[in-house]
Parts: structure tokens; C-alpha cells; sequence
């Protein structure tokens, strides 16, 4: 973590002016999509550290508190970094997104000691990312993770863990999205801007796949299913958008 924190500060924040920490209010930004983001990075980060301590033999307490706060600390490095560059700022609706997708995972795990819930990601390119490419990346890797506009953070539940008795596949899951598009800035659009009408949240529902409850006998796939498992599968979607509804044969 210290590693890759400092690489960050060379590789991106070292370009810019420094300055004292200070905080800005973001959180008209991006459709919340970006809080989004943080909130399925601070949880997976989190899934990941539980599970490489328990691996290595750590004590339960220490699994579940270093390893899934691990998002939230690293993160929270991240926002110093912000806040100490003069073109960024401190963000304290992005340390609450962190903090709750923190205490998602470390709340299901004291529960249930099991993830009945799981945040997950999918994401498409889009058309948009060419009228901003600074902004919303070039290359097909750059505009996966900075166009906001092609990505969906999905609550995946999984139903036999709420409903034990039933015969439903222990791996079915439902999953409830939120996505956005006609964000080609951070914040609300100039007026008469071309793309003004076109900024929208996206509310989809869709069937998913929990990977880590199909049962396999290899510890490798046992692993790769786990990683695997904090991307949605592609699958039919229903979705809720300017007052409408609209079906996807497969959505991602």
C-alpha cells in the first residue's frame, strides 16, 4: 500500500502544484457515479485484504479488521494526495462513500460471517469519451475506468441466504444497478450546452451470479471465482431512466 501510494504521487500528483490540505465539496459531480466507484473499490479492496490475511493465517479479529479495512485506509490515502494538490481537493463525500462500502463488507461479515451482499462492476465504452477524451480517457483501458458514463455499480443479493428453506440455486443472485450517462464534464452542464438534455441517472434490476457459491474442488478456480466474482455477469436488465422503462437482452 505505501509502495503504490507513493508510485501514485510520482507518477500523478507530482504534475501539479502543491499545497496545504484543504477540502472542496464534490458531491454534485459526476452523477455519483464517482461515489459509487469508491464505494466498490473501498469494499473490494476490503474482500481481497480478509481474504489474504485469513490465507496467511491471521487471527479472525485481525483478518476482518485490517484485511476489510484495507479499502478504507488505502483510499483514504488517496484522498491526502487530493488534498494536498491545489487542483484536487480533501473530498468528505468520498471519505463517506469509502467508509460505506467499508462497513458493508465488515457490517455483513460480524452478521452473517459470510457476504450476502456483494458491490460489483460492470462497464462498456461509449461514444462520449471522443468530446472529452482528456477527461474520460483514450486508450480502451483509460475509458473504462474514467468514462462514467459506461459504468454500472451493481448490489448484487444473493437469494438463498435469505431465504434458506427454498430450493433456489445457492449461486442466484438479484442485483439492483446504478449507472448514469451525458456526463461529458464533472459537474452540471453550461446552459444550451448540446448534450444538456441527455444527463441522466440509470436504475437497473437484472439476474447475477454469485461465483464463490459454485462449488469446485480446485483452490486456483476456487481463487479465480472469487477475484472474478466483483465483476457482474452479463445478463438480461431491465432498466428505469427519464421515466421509462427499457429492457436489455444482455447488459453489461
Amino acid at each position: 500500500m505505501a509502495g503504490t501510494l507513493v508510485a501514485l504521487d510520482q507518477a500523478w500528483y507530482s504534475g501539479y502544484a502543491r499545497g496545504g490540505l484543504h477540502a472542496f465539496n464534490d458531491g454534485h459531480e459526476w452523477l455519483g457515479m464517482d461515489k459509487a466507484g469508491h464505494m466498490f473499490s473501498a469494499y473490494t479492496l476490503g474482500a481481497w485484504g480478509h481474504r489474504v490475511l485469513q490465507g496467511c493465517g491471521g487471527r479472525e479479529g485481525l483478518a476482518r479488521w485490517a484485511g476489510g479495512g484495507l479499502g478504507l485506509i488505502f483510499l483514504s490515502g488517496v484522498e491526502v494526495l487530493d488534498g494536498t494538490s491545489v487542483r484536487w481537493g480533501f473530498s468528505w463525500w468520498d471519505m463517506a462513500a469509502n467508509t460505506a462500502g467499508a462497513g458493508l463488507y465488515l457490517g455483513q461479515d460480524m452478521a452473517w460471517g459470510e457476504q450476502r451482499m456483494v458491490l460489483k462492476l460492470s462497464a462498456h465504452h461509449t461514444d462520449l469519451a471522443a468530446q472529452r477524451p482528456d477527461l474520460l480517457g483514450t486508450t480502451p483501458v483509460e475509458r473504462y475506468l474514467k468514462d462514467y458514463n459506461g459504468q454500472t455499480i451493481w448490489l448484487s443479493l444473493n437469494l438463498r441466504a435469505f431465504m434458506p428453506e427454498s430450493r433456489l440455486p445457492r449461486w442466484l443472485n438479484v442485483a439492483v444497478g446504478h449507472g448514469a450517462t451525458g456526463m461529458v464534464t464533472a459537474g452540471p452542464p453550461p446552459p444550451g450546452a448540446p448534450w444538456a438534455d441527455a444527463r441522466h441517472r440509470r436504475l437497473f434490476l437484472a439476474p447475477d451470479v454469485d461465483l464463490t457459491r459454485i462449488r469446485v474442488r480446485s483452490p486456483a478456480l476456487r481463487t479465480a471465482l472469487f477475484v472474478l466474482n466483483s465483476i457482474k455477469v452479463p445478463a438480461p436488465a431491465l432498466e428505469y431512466a427519464n421515466g421509462r422503462f427499457q429492457g436489455h437482452w444482455a447488459y453489461f
